[in-house]
Order: C-alpha cells, then sequence, then structure tokens
C-alpha cells in the first residue's frame, strides 16, 4: 500500500495588489524612526531581494475557511470522490479567520469544522481538526494524513492550506509587501499503487533560541494602538536560519526515500523569499556535489506573493493542471515539498506522482 495524492485544487483571489501600489505606505523601522530612503527606492530594493513584483488578495467578504473550502471543492472533484468518504479534514493555517478591517482571529469554532460545514458534509465521523505549525502547515499537515492512512484508522484525507495574511500586516512595515492571500488544497488517500506516493517525510522543531523569529507585535508606528498585534519578523535571522538548517534537512529526507538525486524532477519548496529560496536549493545540491538542474524550482511568488501554508499545495496544483509556464509533472516523476516557517519549523517531503 502506498499513500498518494489523488486529486488537488486551488484558490487565487482576485484582487491584485501591485508593489507600485505600496509607493504611498510610510514606510518605518521597527523603534518607529523614519527610513531614509523613498518609498520607491524601498518597493524597488523590497522586489530584487524578494522577487515578488505583485500578490493576491482576497475579496472583504471572504475569510481563510470561505477560500479554503473553494481549493477543497476542487480537490474533491478532482480526485472524483464522494466527500461523505473523507475520514479527515486537516486545515493549516496561523491566524484564523480574520475578518477585513477587523482586529481579532475567529477560529470558534475551528477552520476545518467551518471548511467541513461549508463542503455541507454529513458524516460525523469525518473527523474536522486545525493544525498550527507556521508556513510548513500544510506540509506537515500531509505527513499526518500519511500517518492516519499507514495506521489503518483512515482511508481518505482532505488537507487545506489557507490563509489571508494581508489582514495581519503592518502598512508601516517593508514586510508587509511579503504577504499575501490564497489557499490549497489536496485529497491524499490510501492506494495498491506501490509505483508512487509519498517516499519518505522529515520535520523538526527549532525553540530553544529561534522560537521568536516571526512574532505578533505593535505596529511601527509608535502612535497607534499598541494592543493591535501585527505579523512581524527578524528578517536576517529567518534567511541564516533557512540556509543553516533546510538544505541538511531535505538532504536527510532524500537519504531516507531511497531515491539519487538525479531522479528528482522537481523541488517545490515553500515561496517566501526568491533569494532565499536559490540559496537553499543551491545548498541542497551542494551537499552532494551536483550541480542545480536547470528549471528544477518552481516559482509563483513573482505574481502569487507568500501565501504561507497555501504556497505549496498551490504550486503543486498549478503545475499538475498545466497552469505555470515551463513546469509539468508526469506519473512516475519524482518530487520533493520543503517548508521552513514561524516555530521555527521545517519538514521536507519526497513524493513520486
Amino acid at each position: 500500500m502506498s499513500v498518494i495524492i489523488k486529486g488537488t485544487g486551488s484558490y487565487i483571489p482576485d484582487v491584485v495588489t501591485t508593489n507600485e501600489d505600496f509607493h504611498q505606505n510610510n514606510f518605518l523601522n521597527m523603534d518607529g524612526s523614519v527610513i531614509e530612503h523613498s518609498s520607491e527606492v524601498i518597493v524597488e530594493k523590497f522586489k530584487a531581494i524578494t522577487g515578488i513584483q505583485e500578490r493576491r488578495y482576497a475579496k472583504t467578504h471572504l475569510t481563510a475557511s470561505d477560500i479554503g473550502s473553494f481549493a477543497a471543492e476542487k480537490a474533491i472533484a478532482d480526485a472524483k470522490i464522494d466527500p461523505e468518504t473523507i475520514d479527515y479534514i486537516i486545515v493549516a493555517h496561523n491566524f484564523g479567520d480574520v475578518k477585513h478591517d477587523a482586529i481579532q482571529s475567529d477560529i470558534l469554532p475551528c477552520l476545518a469544522a467551518r471548511v467541513k460545514h461549508s463542503l455541507r458534509i454529513k458524516n460525523p465521523k469525518c473527523v474536522a481538526y486545525d493544525i498550527l505549525f507556521g508556513c510548513p502547515g500544510w506540509v506537515e499537515g500531509m505527513i499526518q494524513a500519511k500517518a492516519f492512512i499507514d495506521s489503518g484508522i483512515a482511508k481518505t484525507c482532505l488537507v487545506i492550506g489557507a490563509e489571508t495574511l494581508s489582514r495581519v500586516v503592518d502598512q508601516h512595515d517593508r514586510d508587509a509587501m511579503i504577504y499575501s492571500d490564497g489557499a490549497g488544497a489536496a485529497i491524499v488517500t490510501a492506494s495498491d499503487d506501490t509505483q508512487r506516493g509519498i517516499l519518505a517525510h522529515e520535520s523538526a522543531s527549532y525553540t530553544y533560541d529561534e522560537a521568536y523569529y516571526l512574532f505578533f507585535g505593535c505596529s511601527n508606528n509608535l502612535e497607534l494602538d499598541k494592543d493591535t498585534r501585527y505579523i512581524k519578523m527578524h528578517g536576517r535571522k529567518i534567511y541564516e536560519f533557512a540556509l543553516s538548517h533546510v538544505p541538511a534537512a531535505m538532504k536527510s529526507c532524500l537519504e531516507k526515500s531511497g531515491a539519487d538525486i538525479k531522479d528528482l524532477k522537481k523541488v517545490l519548496i515553500h515561496q517566501a523569499n526568491e533569494k532565499m529560496d536559490e540559496a537553499i536549493i543551491h545548498r541542497f545540491y551542494r551537499q552532494f556535489k551536483t550541480p542545480v538542474p536547470e528549471g528544477i524550482m518552481p516559482m509563483s511568488i513573482h505574481k502569487l506573493g507568500n501565501s504561507s501554508v497555501a504556497t505549496v499545495p498551490t504550486l503543486y496544483d498549478l503545475i499538475m493542471k498545466g497552469k505555470l509556464e515551463g513546469h509539468d509533472l508526469n506519473p512516475g516523476d519524482l518530487i520533493m515539498f520543503a517548508s521552513v516557517g514561524a516555530g521555527m519549523h521545517i519538514n521536507a517531503i519526497v513524493y513520486r506522482v
């Protein structure tokens, strides 16, 4: 028996926000001091580092659970399954449902319960729960789904990553330009086809010194309400952490799978920062004394931004549906999923399509 991805779906919001839309922002340093460069210069430097040209925001009436449901509907249709046969619905997110112009997160009930409700699934034995694991949440949800299926207590799981980060960003923080909204989903099932499926996985949590590299903090504009919190990060520390730990985790995962690095067709890394992802992939291949193959790392961040838990499943869905120019996957292809994020957590999966 193997554990396979039977269907995928994603929801890419309609609202496009370009870098030029940030030219009027009053960017400040974390201590509230004025940045000496103009907003235009800040935006250009941001693009050069992250590769982000534009990002997507959900329409004001939609929440993370709403767009997660849309992605789930597409995955269910793609898998051609009866939703009543789903044993587990696992929803990865970080901030719950944050309504437009609200300052509170709503996670009562949990987002997975809301998704199940929206899908109109009646079966009470379809267990719905959330996972909070930073940006690697969807990958970790996939690992949990595999454990449920391997143990025999489940045959079919729905794993979703959904986030509306646009509603928790500080408009006075340059990092606000990184984040976006989106959702991706996958139907994961048991299969008799042992030639495909999840071959190996790796997870780790570094919390001794690294737990608060990403955190909830007040605005860089110190005149604003200090009780209103926004997503904040120590970017340089995260960059150094990712380069130190993610390639090693990817190497360990590949070695567990028994596959050769030359057999990898694609490596789908969390779309966090173009230069960081490029550095990770180069360090990964350097460990095997192998040059980085051309086209090995698909990127969606240029147009979609960083939608946290949604980046990896959305990227995979786009490739599988033939919607990412220059990239394709065929039955038998070997790929790797990898992610890093708040916690600090890292994980990876080796998967044969």
